[in-house]
């Protein structure tokens, strides 16, 4: 930096200024650095420089799965709001193991960032580490709650569910539950959410058996599951409901490779519905009778309320305004 400033023949503290609060600056001076940066192809340290600032310009985003649509959509709308309020994003994955959670906690400790986004996998290692952070900085949990009090921002699994319910029992038969393996929090409240929606019908549940698996190639859990129950017979008829799309989509892969007409035509054997509204279900074949969440507003609401708690300085545990519970539609294509 004290190279650079030389170079454009001004103050240090004023090419500060100009990475960290442009806006302080006269367009002038703006426009005679801006010239520099892109003759000189300078760029700053961030991580230097969060060594001698009271507060990093780098936030934060610890996501399970880099390659599932979601997390993606949800990702580039964070780093959008970021850059808008002046700040960076820097990602990272837990690739659904709690140990590399953990790591990359520690890793962003070490960075000195603002804050956090995180959609956590929960259990001791990450969970643990961050509530030791979250007494320093503020975190926001998106999509799976966090064990403890703490801001959070998802969908309401049990209205969500009640409204799938709600559809397919209006519809057809009952549904029966594929649910998700046990890798974060949003496995145990889906089957509930479903639960209870099937008790308030006057229904009782009944959950497809689940191969042994504990991990998020869930096309891969949901053809594994539905192929066992369509071998043994008795699918005439029925529904299933999936936790999530991605095992939709194995489901409806088992039911084709065995001959099984999906749909809700009265010519079909089989409706399979899901949650989320994955990028690819409208795609499927058929296309996946869903629920839709609203990526966009999940990653503004997140970012609101972290960028709040940095202006107020507020890292501690937050209170029930910043406990955001989002509504959801469904959304009914040709499966169910």
């Amino acid at each position: 930096m004290a190279a650079f400033a030389a170079f454009v023949g001004l103050s240090r503290p004023t090419v500060s200024r100009f990475f960290n609060d442009p806006a302080s600056l006269r367009e002038t001076t703006r426009r005679r650095i801006a010239l520099a940066v892109e003759a000189s192809g300078f760029q700053p340290n961030l991580l230097a420089a969060n060594l001698v600032r009271r507060r990093s310009n780098i936030v934060g985003i610890i996501i399970p799965d880099p390659v599932d649509p979601f997390y993606t959509a949800l990702t580039r709308r964070v780093q959008a709001i970021a850059s808008e309020a002046g700040f960076h994003a820097f990602v990272l994955s837990s690739d659904g193991d709690r140990t590399e959670e953990a790591r990359a906690v520690g890793t962003l400790a070490a960075m000195s960032v603002a804050g956090i986004i995180v959609a956590p996998l929960g259990g001791s290692e990450g969970g643990g580490a961050l509530e030791r952070m979250q007494t320093d900085i503020p975190i926001v949990y998106v999509d799976s709650p966090p064990a403890r009090p703490a801001a959070f921002v998802g969908t309401d699994n049990r209205a969500s569910f009640a409204l799938m319910v709600d559809h397919l029992c209006d519809t057809g038969t009952p549904p029966r539950f594929l649910a998700m393996p046990a890798v974060n929090a949003n496995a145990a409240s889906r089957a509930e959410a479903y639960d209870a929606a099937m008790r308030a019908r006057g229904f009782e549940p009944i959950l497809l058996p689940l191969p042994n698996a504990r991990d998020w190639d869930f096309e891969r859990v949901g053809f594994e599951a539905s192929a066992a129950w369509i071998a043994a017979g008795g699918v005439a008829g029925a529904t299933v409901l999936c936790a999530n799309d991605r095992l939709a989509f194995g489901a409806l892969a088992a039911a084709w490779q065995a001959g099984v007409r999906v749909g809700r035509a009265e010519a079909c054997d089989l409706r399979i519905a899901g949650h989320d509204d994955h990028p690819l279900s409208r795609y499927a074949c058929p296309p996946l009778t869903t629920v839709a969440q609203d990526y966009d507003e999940i990653a503004g609401r997140a970012m609101a309320i972290l960028l709040r708690r940095l202006a107020e300085e507020a890292p501690a545990a937050a209170g029930g305004e910043d406990l955001v519970l989002l509504g959801a539609r469904v959304v009914a294509r040709e499966s169910a």
